[in-house]
């Protein structure tokens, strides 16, 4: 039995309309694909999951910034579903401001949101793997790999998601867990509505990134499911920026 989990925190549960559509078809892409392939349970940590519709997998209530929230969150899916092979966690927040205007509550929830939460779920994932191994996906940023102004906090959250991918990989490795992380650049999702849905600022964040586009959640699902793979299984350690090119290229 190989179970596999997706761990999704704010308020993406809540969402209505073309977002939740989309959210949706989220779902249906990683579980579908993923318990056809190589998964047999599924599972969802959302903040609010009675009223998360799930298909193809089961979702249960998490705290992604809680260490005791995620530690409980694994004990359930453990006692219904069985051993945790695969974790993924695809938690995030915006917040564009020069650090000078930032305030110390929103640099904080920064760093809850982004980081706090990638270091209890590798803390609570390692201890389960640890006599099995398995594969443990974070979600990092391109402003952590390339100096975009007035992404200060997100940036600082992010690059420490980079830094922590690195180091667990090392530690772990012996154990056969492997650690891995997704850089995307700017995607389309609710919560990047407020610059997606401004013609000007889609405009300028499209020119930003060399293929001329920016990222759909595709895109992103594609490559986590790629790490999560067991194909995948000689790859630790890596960041990988899925940006049009956005951090590592200069565009024509």
């Amino acid at each position: 039995m190989r179970t596999w989990q997706i761990l999704n925190y704010g308020r993406s549960a809540k969402q209505k309309g073309h977002g939740r559509n989309r959210r949706k078809w989220w779902h249906r892409l990683y579980f579908s694909a993923l318990i056809d392939s190589f998964w047999t349970h599924v599972a969802l940590g959302v903040q609010d999951a009675a009223q998360c519709d799930v298909e193809g997998g089961k979702a249960f209530a998490l705290d992604a910034t809680s260490w005791e929230s995620v530690d409980v969150f694994f004990n359930d899916i453990e006692t219904e579903l069985g051993p945790v092979y695969g974790v993924a966690l695809c938690v995030g927040s915006i917040l564009l401001k020069p650090a000078h205007l930032t305030r110390e509550h929103d640099f904080d929830q920064v760093i809850n949101m982004n980081l706090k939460s990638a270091f209890a779920v590798v803390r609570s994932a390692s201890k389960r793997m640890l006599k099995t191994g398995g594969s443990i996906v974070l979600v990092s940023s391109s402003a952590a790999r390339r100096g975009i102004p007035n992404h200060e906090a997100i940036a600082a959250a992010k690059a420490g998601v980079i830094g922590l991918t690195i180091s667990a990989a090392a530690t772990y490795a012996n154990y056969g867990i492997r650690v891995n992380c997704v850089a995307p650049g700017l995607t389309r999702t609710k919560m990047a509505a407020p610059i997606t849905g401004n013609e000007m600022s889609l405009k300028a964040s499209t020119a930003m990134h060399p293929l001329g586009r920016i990222g759909e959640p595709e895109d992103v699902a594609g490559a986590i499911e790629w790490f999560l793979n067991p194909k995948s299984n000689w790859v630790t350690g890596q960041v990988l920026g899925v940006d049009g090119g956005l951090a590592d290229l200069i565009k024509r």
